[in-house]
C-alpha cells in the first residue's frame, strides 16, 4: 500500500512531500473552518503552540523518547528496526490526514491582512489593538509563509504614510504655536510619540523584517522606513521653523535667558541626529547663526579693556565647548564652530591681543592669570610666538626704568631680581615654560642690562649693573639670609624645581642661600664686560676676609667655584690667591707667636695680628701717615724684623686702611669692649692723655690724620648711633673749630659694641676711582689688541681694524667705536702704527 503520514498541527496541513509554505509553527485561530486536530494519545499540554512534523521515519512511543530529544519530531516510530544488508523494506507512516484543498486558505489569509490593518489604526490613535501583540505576530509570520510578504508591505507603508502625512502633521501644526521654539516643541512631543508607536508597529512586523526586508535591499526596514517617513514629512513642513527654533534656544543660553530649554535642546539634537538632517541641514545653519553672534559678541568686546576683553573670550570659548560637549553636538560641528570663533575672537583682533601696551599694564599687574589667557587664546590659533615682541618690549622698558631709576640706585639689583622673579613665574605659570617665551627673557635681559645709554657710568662709561651686583652679593655674604627681601624668599615650586635639578636638595638656610647667589649669577652672566663687577667684588672680598665679616666660609667657597665655573680660572685665579693668602696668614701668626714664646717675649696686653697679603692679588690701597700708638708700633717693628728675617728679600709695606682690633673702654655705667678700625683706635687712645676737651687740629697732628679720613673717622665716633665721643658744638657735620672730649655718661645694654661698620662702607673718592681703574684697564685693552692685530695683518682698512678689535674684546664687554678711534689715534702718537691713505700699517 502506499506510504502514509500524519501531521498533527493547530493549523492547516499539507501532503508531506509539498514544498508549499508551512503558516506558522504555533497554533493557528480556532475558527468554524479550520479547527485544530490533535493527535490521539498525546498530551496537549505545552504543545498548543507548536507544530509536530512528521519526518518519514516511525519512532517508539513519545514516553520512551530521551529528554535530549523532546524538540525532534513527536510521532515517529518504526515498525521494527532497520537491519542493514538485507535489502529494502516497507516503511509505513500511520494515520496520515489528508489535506485540505488550497482554496480554502484564503480567507484565513485575508482576514489576518484585516486584522493588521486595524490593528495599524489602533496604534497611530495610540489604541491598543483589539488583537494581542503575538496573535498580530503570528498573523504577519503565516502572511509571509504564504507567500504574500510583498503585498503586507505594501500595506504597511501605504497604512504609515497617509498616517504621518496625514493626521501626525496636522497634530504638529495645531501644537506648533506661533514661536520656533513650540514648532520645535510640538515636532519633538510628536517625534517621540511617533517613535513609541513605529517601536509597537516594530515590533508586530518584525517577522517580514527579517524574513523579507533583510532580503530585498531596495526596500527599507521598519525602523529605516518609519524615520524616512518621519523625515519627508517633516522636511516639506516643518523643518526649517524647526531648526530655526533650535538656533534660537542656543542663543536663549548664550545670552543667559530664562527661555533656554536645556532639556528640550539635547534631545532636538539626538533627534536630528536620528533623522539624519544634522550634518546636511542644521549644522550650515547653526554655523552661520554662530558666526553672526561672534561676530557682534567681538565688536562690543573690542572697546573694553585687553584684561576684559581677554576674560570674556575667554568665558565665551569655555562654554561654546561645554555646551557642544553637553548637548551631543557633533564632533565636526564643535571643531567647525571653534574654528570659527578663533578667526574671529582671536585672528581679526591680533592687534589688540598684540597690543604692546596693554599686555605690559597686565605685566605690570603681575596678573598670571590674564597674560595665561591670552597666551592661550594666541596659542590656539598658532599666533603665540607674536607675543615674544610685546613680551622683550615690556621688559626692555621696565628694566630700563628700574637701571636708571638714580634715587633708588642701591634697591637696583633687588627690584631687578623681584623683577626677574616675577617674569620666571610668568613663564612658568602663564607660558607653560614656553622656551621660545624664556628666551625672549634672556634676550631682553641681555638688551638693557649692556646698553650703554642705561648702565653706564656718568663719569668713565663703565657699567653700574656689574657694581651693583658685586655689592648685592657681598651683602648676601656678610649679613645671610637676614638681608635678603621676602619677597625674594623661594616659594614652594622654586624649591621643587631647584631639588629636582640638583642644585639644591633641602629647604634649610644653607640651601636658600646658595639658590639666591644662583639667581644673582643669572644676572651676572647677562653682562658682557666683567671687569667692573671683577674690580669691586675683590674689594668687597678683601673686607670680608681681613674683617672677618663673611657669614658663612662654605657660602664664600661655593661663591667662588660657581665664578670660576661661570667665568674660568683667569678670572678667579686673584681671587683664590686672596684665600690662600689669609691661610699663609694664619700659619704665620702661629709661627710668630711659637718664636716670641722661644725668644722670652713677655705676652702683654696687646695681641697682633698680622697679614701678610700678596700686592698683586688684592686690591691696592692708600698710604696713609698714621701716628700708633707706642706699644702697637713696638711690636709692629719686632713683627717686620721677624718676618724680613725669616723671608730673605721681601719687604713688607705696612697698610692701615683695614686694619681693626678691640678697645677696652671705661665709662661711669660700667666698663665696654669697642670694636673699632685702626684710625677710631689711634684717636680714642689720645683721650687716655687728658681729661680736657680736644681740638680738630690737635687730633689731626697727633695721629697723623687728615682730610676726608680724619673727618669720617670723627663723625663715626661723635655723630653716628654709637657716641663714645661728644663734640662741641652739637650736629652731624664735622668742622675744623670744633672740640671733642669723651661721652662718660654713654650707656648701652650690650658689652661688645661694632663702631667700625665704617670701614664696609666705600666713599665715593674710592668709587670713582675704581671705575676710573677699570676704565683705563679697558684703554689698556683695546690698545694691545690694535697692536696684536696690526703685527699679524701689517695693513688693514680702518672698518675692517674697528670689526676685528669689536670681535676680539667682546668677552670683556663692548667697546664704543669711538674709544676705538681714539685708542687708535693714541698708538699713531705711540708710533706703534701709522696712516697710510685710508689704512693702517704696522710699525715694525
Amino acid at each position: 500500500m502506499p506510504p502514509t503520514s500524519r501531521l498533527s498541527s493547530d493549523g492547516p496541513t499539507h501532503p508531506a512531500a509539498a514544498n508549499a509554505a508551512i503558516p506558522s509553527k504555533r497554533r493557528l485561530p480556532e475558527s468554524d473552518a479550520f479547527a485544530p486536530h490533535r493527535q490521539p494519545g498525546l498530551s496537549s499540554h505545552g504543545s498548543e503552540h507548536k507544530r509536530h512534523r512528521a519526518a518519514g521515519l516511525s519512532a517508539p512511543a513519545p514516553s520512551a523518547m530521551s529528554k535530549t530529544l523532546g524538540k525532534r519530531p513527536a510521532v515517529v516510530h518504526m515498525a521494527r528496526p532497520a537491519r542493514p544488508f538485507e535489502g529494502p523494506k516497507k516503511l509505513v507512516i500511520n494515520r496520515l490526514r489528508p489535506s485540505p484543498p488550497p482554496g480554502d486558505l484564503e480567507p484565513y489569509y485575508e482576514k489576518r491582512k484585516q486584522e493588521l490593518a486595524d490593528a495599524l489604526d489602533a496604534i497611530f490613535h495610540q489604541q491598543e489593538p483589539r488583537r494581542a501583540l503575538h496573535a498580530l505576530y503570528k498573523g504577519v509570520e503565516d502572511i509571509c509563509r504564504h507567500g504574500a510578504a510583498a503585498g503586507l508591505y505594501d500595506l504597511l507603508r501605504t497604512k504609515c504614510h497617509a498616517y504621518v502625512n496625514g493626521p501626525l502633521l496636522r497634530s504638529i501644526v495645531a501644537d506648533g504655536g506661533s514661536s520656533n521654539i513650540d514648532m520645535l516643541r510640538a515636532l519633538h512631543k510628536h517625534w517621540v510619540i511617533w517613535n513609541a508607536q513605529s517601536a509597537t508597529i516594530g515590533s508586530v512586523f518584525s517577522y517580514l523584517d527579517r524574513s523579507y526586508l533583510l532580503n530585498h535591499k531596495e526596500l527599507h526596514l521598519i525602523d529605516d522606513l518609519a524615520i524616512k517617513l518621519f523625515r519627508e514629512m517633516a522636511s516639506v513642513s516643518v523643518q526649517s521653523p524647526s531648526l530655526a527654533g533650535i538656533c534660537e534656544l542656543v542663543d536663549h543660553d548664550r545670552r543667559g535667558e530664562s527661555q533656554f530649554d536645556p532639556a528640550l535642546l539635547r534631545d532636538s539634537i539626538t533627534m536630528l541626529h536620528v533623522l539624519n538632517i544634522y550634518s546636511k541641514s542644521f549644522e550650515p545653519r547653526f554655523l552661520k547663526s554662530s558666526s553672526t553672534y561672534l561676530h557682534t559678541f567681538a565688536e562690543e568686546r573690542s572697546a573694553a579693556s585687553l584684561k576684559s576683553y581677554i576674560s570674556a573670550c575667554e568665558k565665551l570659548l569655555s562654554r561654546e565647548d561645554d555646551r557642544c560637549n553637553a548637548f551631543n553636538f557633533d564632533s565636526t560641528t564643535k571643531r567647525q564652530l571653534m574654528d570659527e570663533a578663533h578667526l574671529v575672537l582671536i585672528e581679526n583682533y591680533s592687534e589688540k591681543l598684540l597690543d604692546t601696551g596693554s599686555i605690559g599694564k597686565l605685566l605690570d599687574e603681575n596678573s598670571v592669570d590674564s597674560v595665561k589667557a591670552l597666551y592661550d587664546l594666541l596659542r590656539l590659533s598658532n599666533l603665540q610666538r607674536r607675543l615674544k615682541g610685546p613680551w622683550e618690549e615690556y621688559i626692555k622698558s621696565a628694566g630700563s626704568e628700574i637701571v636708571n631709576d638714580t634715587a633708588r640706585g642701591d634697591e637696583m639689583i633687588v627690584r631687578l631680581l623681584e623683577f626677574r622673579k616675577a617674569l620666571d613665574v610668568m613663564v612658568r605659570d602663564a607660558f607653560n615654560r614656553d622656551d621660545f617665551m624664556a628666551q625672549g627673557l634672556r634676550q631682553a635681559f641681555e638688551n638693557f642690562i649692556n646698553d650703554q645709554n642705561n648702565t653706564a657710568s656718568r663719569s668713565t662709561g663703565t657699567s653700574q649693573v656689574g657694581e651693583m651686583i658685586a655689592k648685592y652679593i657681598d651683602m648676601l655674604l656678610r649679613g645671610g639670609l637676614k638681608t635678603l627681601p621676602p619677597s625674594l624668599i623661594s616659594d614652594a615650586q622654586d624649591r621643587m624645581d631647584a631639588e629636582r635639578s640638583g642644585q639644591a636638595s633641602t629647604g634649610d638656610e644653607d640651601a636658600e642661600l646658595d639658590r639666591q647667589l644662583d639667581k644673582v649669577l643669572e644676572l651676572f652672566r647677562f653682562i658682557e664686560g666683567k671687569g667692573v663687577f671683577e674690580a669691586f667684588y675683590k674689594q668687597d672680598l678683601a673686607r670680608r676676609l681681613l674683617m672677618g665679616r663673611s657669614a658663612s666660609a662654605d657660602a664664600e667657597r661655593s661663591m667662588l667655584a660657581k665664578l670660576k665655573s661661570e667665568c674660568g680660572s683667569d678670572f678667579t685665579r686673584n681671587l683664590e690667591q686672596m684665600f690662600k693668602d689669609q691661610q699663609t696668614a694664619r700659619d704665620e701668626m702661629v709661627s710668630y707667636k711659637t718664636w716670641r714664646e722661644r725668644n722670652g717675649h713677655a705676652k702683654g696686653n696687646l695681641d697682633l695680628n698680622v697679614s701678610v697679603l700678596s700686592s698683586a692679588a688684592w686690591p691696592t690701597y692708600r698710604d696713609t701717615q698714621l701716628v700708633l700708638p707706642d706699644e702697637v708700633a713696638s711690636h709692629i717693628e719686632q713683627f717686620g724684623a721677624y718676618y724680613v728675617n725669616k723671608h730673605t728679600g721681601r719687604r713688607l709695606t705696612w697698610k692701615h686702611t683695614l686694619a681693626h682690633c678691640v678697645v677696652k673702654a671705661r665709662f661711669n655705667k660700667g666698663s665696654k669692649e669697642l670694636l673699632v678700625s685702626a684710625y677710631q683706635a689711634v684717636i680714642l687712645t689720645l683721650f687716655n692723655q687728658t681729661d680736657e676737651p680736644l681740638s680738630y687740629q690737635h687730633i689731626a697732628e697727633r695721629s697723623g690724620l687728615s682730610g676726608q679720613d680724619l673727618d669720617r673717622t670723627l663723625q663715626s665716633l661723635a655723630c653716628g648711633k654709637v657716641r663714645v665721643v661728644s663734640k662741641t658744638p652739637k650736629g652731624k657735620s664735622i668742622n675744623p673749630t670744633d672740640t671733642f672730649v669723651v661721652n662718660k655718661t654713654f650707656s648701652d645694654p650690650k658689652f661688645r659694641i661694632k663702631i667700625n661698620q665704617i670701614q664696609l662702607k666705600e666713599t665715593k673718592e674710592e668709587n670713582k676711582e675704581t671705575h676710573e681703574k677699570v676704565h683705563r684697564d679697558r684703554q689698556f685693552e683695546t690698545q694691545a689688541a690694535i697692536v696684536r692685530i696690526m703685527k699679524s695683518r701689517k695693513t688693514m682698512s680702518h672698518a675692517n681694524l674697528v670689526a676685528e678689535v669689536i670681535n676680539q674684546t667682546k668677552k670683556r664687554g663692548a667697546v664704543d667705536t669711538s674709544e676705538i678711534k681714539q685708542n687708535i689715534e693714541k698708538l699713531i702718537e705711540k708710533e706703534y702704527i701709522e696712516r697710510e691713505g685710508s689704512s693702517y700699517v704696522y710699525v715694525s
